[in-house]
C-alpha cells in the first residue's frame, strides 16, 4: 500500500492486470467508470457529475466514459466512499457532511457558522487548507481530484418558523452523518438524530422527523416542499462536495489520462458551485411559490452564543489554531 501511496503522490506508473470486480479492460479500446452521488441529476451534484463526465470523454477523445449512478442508485455518501476505498466504485461526487466518516479531521469544515460566506470557503478549500485534505485522503486510500459544492444549508420544518435557537427546543431535527453538525444541533436545543439522505424524505413524510437542513439546490431537487412547511435561511454551515476516486482506478490511468481526469474535476466542480449559487436565489422563490413559507433571516448572534459549549469541544477536536485559520481567511 505505501507504494502505491507514493504512485499517487508522484503521479508517476500505471497498474497493470484486470481490476477485481470490474467489467472492463485494463487495456480496452473503450473504459467504463462508475460515479455515484445522492442526488437526482438535475442537481448541484448532477450538474458537476455531468460536466466531468462531457469533459472526461472530450479530453480521452472517447476513450474513457462515465456512468453515472445519481439518486444513491450506489448509496449514501458514506457507502461510496467505502466503496472507493474498497475500488468497488470508480468514482463518487460526495457532499462534505460525510467526509468525517473517513476522514475525520475534515470535520472540521463541519462546524456550523465557521464560514462568513461561500466566497470565505471557496479561499480555504481552494487553498493550502483544502490541498492539505488532498494528502490526508491518499492516506486513507482515496484519490482526491477536485472539490465542488454541495452550497450554504439551511432549516426547514413542518412545525413553526425558525428565528431563535428558543425556537429548535424539541425539534425533532434529522442531521446529516456528521458528529461535528450534530453536536452543534444539539447544543442549539434540537432533538437531532443522524439518518442517511437516502432515508430522510420518507423519514419526513411519516413524521419520524419534524424537520431537516440542506441546501437550497437540495431542498428543491428532492422535493422536500411536499413534506416541509417552513424554510429558514440559516446558512448555518458551508457544505462543500468533492469529486473522489478509487486508488486502482487512478492507477490504472495514463499520466495524461490522470491530468485529464483532475482538470475535468475541477471543472465539474466549478459547475457545481454555480448551479448552487444559482439555487440560493431561483430555488428559494421557487419553494415559495411551491407553498413554503420563507424565513429571510434568523438572530444570528443568539446562535453564536449558544453554541459556545460546543465549540469548546470543536477546538480541542480540531485544534483552535485551524479554526482561527479558517476564520480569519479573507
Amino acid at each position: 500500500m505505501i507504494g502505491r501511496r507514493q504512485l499517487l503522490v508522484s503521479g508517476a506508473g500505471m497498474a497493470s492486470g484486470m481490476l477485481a470486480g470490474r467489467h472492463r479492460k485494463a487495456h480496452a479500446a473503450t473504459q467504463a467508470l462508475r460515479i455515484g452521488y445522492i442526488l437526482p441529476v438535475a442537481s448541484q451534484l448532477g450538474a458537476g457529475a455531468t460536466v466531468f463526465a462531457q469533459e472526461v470523454a472530450k479530453r480521452t477523445n472517447g476513450r474513457i466514459v462515465i456512468q453515472q449512478y445519481p439518486d444513491a442508485t450506489l448509496g449514501g455518501d458514506v457507502e461510496l466512499m467505502k466503496g472507493i476505498q474498497l475500488s468497488s466504485i470508480d468514482l463518487a461526487f460526495v457532499t462534505g457532511m460525510g467526509l468525517s466518516s473517513v476522514l475525520p479531521a475534515a470535520g472540521v469544515l463541519n462546524i456550523p457558522f465557521l464560514f462568513k460566506n461561500n466566497t470565505q470557503a471557496h479561499a480555504v478549500l481552494d487553498g493550502p487548507i483544502g490541498e492539505s485534505f488532498r494528502k490526508q485522503f491518499i492516506e486513507m486510500n482515496i484519490v482526491m481530484l477536485a472539490w465542488g459544492e454541495n452550497g450554504l444549508r439551511h432549516v426547514t420544518n413542518a412545525r413553526r418558523p425558525i428565528v431563535t435557537p428558543a425556537d429548535l427546543q424539541g425539534l425533532r431535527l434529522r442531521v446529516p452523518q456528521s458528529d461535528v453538525l450534530l453536536e452543534g444541533f444539539k447544543a442549539l436545543g434540537a432533538d437531532a438524530a443522524p439518518l442517511p439522505f437516502p432515508q430522510l424524505f420518507e423519514a419526513l413524510r411519516a413524521g419520524t422527523f419534524d424537520g431537516q437542513e440542506n441546501p437550497i439546490a437540495t431542498i428543491v431537487a428532492a422535493k422536500f416542499d411536499q413534506v416541509q412547511k417552513f424554510l429558514t435561511l440559516s446558512g448555518h454551515a458551508y457544505d462543500p462536495a468533492v469529486f473522489l476516486m478509487a486508488p486502482d482506478a487512478f492507477d490504472d490511468l495514463s499520466h495524461d489520462d490522470r491530468t485529464s481526469f483532475v482538470e475535468a474535476a475541477k471543472l465539474g466542480g466549478a459547475t457545481s458551485r454555480s448551479f448552487a449559487a444559482k439555487a440560493e436565489t431561483e430555488g428559494v422563490a421557487a419553494l415559495q411559490r411551491a407553498g413554503m413559507t420563507v424565513q429571510a433571516s434568523i438572530d444570528r448572534d443568539s446562535f453564536v452564543s449558544a453554541l459556545a459549549v460546543a465549540n469548546a469541544g470543536y477546538e480541542k477536536t480540531f485544534g483552535l489554531d485551524l479554526i482561527q485559520q479558517i476564520r480569519q481567511t479573507a
